[in-house]
């Protein structure tokens, strides 16, 4: 087989760099290394790379792989179409499983075995290569097709109340529990809408830091601040003529929150370092799974600015609420991951279907769609079994079996407790992240990657 093209393999130990070098240097034309990434994004500015094999640790001491996802979330923003590989120990595959939702295009785990990792890295190659030709192909891109409701009594009131309003333009307030399907609900209003053929700008307010919440959202002028070196168009601007999505709005700091309500209400804005107000022709729907009324209550959120958001209420009910769905959900899903990682099953066994109906679904459709998306990553075959699910038997919320709530409190997992903890360190903070992070003894960027694993 001819050689291909150039591949980046990054990772810290330098016996790795070097034996995959010769080994990989018969299949590929070019082998680069890096024992950092630190200088990764100027590479892939500079060199002509088409496929990256990267490690998933790198301090001394940390093995918990946020390092890995981090880097291989630059290298998306970076380069959407590059194909990565992840390189994870044993240990570390429900990383891996989370590196691949992240776009990661497969993994191989140390110690690794020659004729794996170069079948792997060859067809991921021709994966880069395949959606490289579909990019530049002159083909319109396929939008967003109509959502799944399902038939439940629970969802038949919200789908009706959606109908109505979506032909509209009031503002839209989107409620509900983690995972629920909050952001999939906005883009089925942005395309039932008299909107839908212009841009949807999804903004994620908890991840924009204060110091560049005005020049996101508004944009800058040339030479405003620093780093200033181009005009640079914000998210009001960008969402004209269509509809801008402000997810977790509950996150924007207390004294941000005028600014956002006088850009709402006057429909105009004015960029960082300018004097000129810009109108802007938007439709404007927020969402969050925090209870807006009681921030109000405790001054954490402006009355003002939750009455001008709120025209329209929507809450998108728990999972648990419409259990009719939880199996057409999960063969939807199925469906999907059989595409996406070249699988072939074909139905859930009976005893997978039982223990399915038994979860109690605390992350709703996000939690049932990962645990598919493991299950089919991890299985082979043609029927997708109880055990390859890797969830317990738990008794449903509601009925005789379900747990009392003092019961319920003791036996929290780990990931809850911690989960728990954040959102009260982040109240306490009126939603400072600085100030969360500080409190807790972490990082912001710590504090952000579990705020973004555990949807908070």
């Amino acid at each position: 087989m001819a050689k291909q093209g150039t591949l980046l393999v990054v990772d810290d130990n330098q016996n790795i760099l070097t034996s995959l070098h010769y080994l990989l240097g018969e299949h590929f034309n070019r082998v680069l290394t890096l024992h950092s990434p630190v200088t990764l994004p100027t590479l892939l500015q500079k060199e002509p790379i088409d496929l990256i094999l990267l490690d998933m640790n790198f301090s001394s001491g940390i093995n918990s792989g946020n390092e890995g996802l981090y880097w291989l979330r630059e290298i998306k923003r970076m380069r959407p179409q590059m194909p990565v590989v992840l390189f994870t120990a044993y240990a570390d595959i429900n990383l891996a499983v989370t590196g691949l939702k992240d776009g990661a295009t497969d993994f191989v785990v140390k110690p690794w075995d020659n004729t794996r990792l170069v079948q792997t890295l060859l067809e991921a190659y021709q994966k880069g290569k395949g959606k490289e030709k579909k990019k530049t192909a002159a083909t319109p891109v396929r939008e967003q097709g109509p959502m799944y409701w399902g038939n439940s009594e629970a969802i038949r009131p919200l789908k009706i109340l959606v109908k109505k309003v979506s032909t509209t333009d009031a503002n839209i307030l989107i409620t509900g529990e983690n995972g629920t399907g909050k952001d999939m609900l906005a883009r089925e209003i942005h395309r039932l809408s008299n909107r839908s053929g212009g841009p949807m700008v999804t903004v994620d307010m908890g991840a924009i830091t204060e110091s560049l919440f005005e020049s996101e959202l508004f944009g800058h002028v040339k030479g405003s601040f620093t780093d200033a070196h181009t005009d640079r168009e914000g998210r009001f601007e960008a969402a004209n003529g269509g509809t801008l999505f402000l997810d977790e709005i509950a996150n924007l700091p207390y004294h941000l929150q005028a600014k956002l309500l006088t850009a709402i209400q006057k429909r105009s804005f004015v960029r960082v370092g300018s004097n000129q107000p810009q109108p802007t022709d938007i439709r404007l729907i927020c969402a969050t799974n925090r209870n807006l009324d009681e921030m109000v209550r405790r001054g954490e959120f402006r009355e003002d600015l939750l009455y001008r958001i709120n025209t329209i209420h929507l809450h998108i009910p728990s999972l648990r609420e419409r259990r009719e769905d939880i199996l057409p959900l999960a063969r939807l899903f199925l469906e999907q991951y059989n595409t996406q990682y070249g699988r072939n099953l074909q139905r859930f066994s009976p005893d997978a279907e039982k223990r399915l109906l038994a979860c109690p679904w605390y992350g709703n459709i996000r939690e049932l769609q990962h645990t598919v998306e493991k299950a089919v990553i991890l299985s082979d075959g043609e029927e997708l079994t109880a055990d390859t699910l890797q969830i317990s038997d738990s008794p449903h919320p509601s009925g005789e079996n379900a747990p009392h709530p003092q019961e319920e409190e003791e036996m929290k997992t780990i990931d809850e407790m911690e989960r728990t903890l954040i959102t009260k360190a982040i109240a306490k903070c009126n939603g400072n992240l600085s100030q969360a992070a500080t409190l807790l003894g972490v990082t912001r960027q710590t504090l952000y990657n579990k705020m973004k694993r555990y949807g908070i």
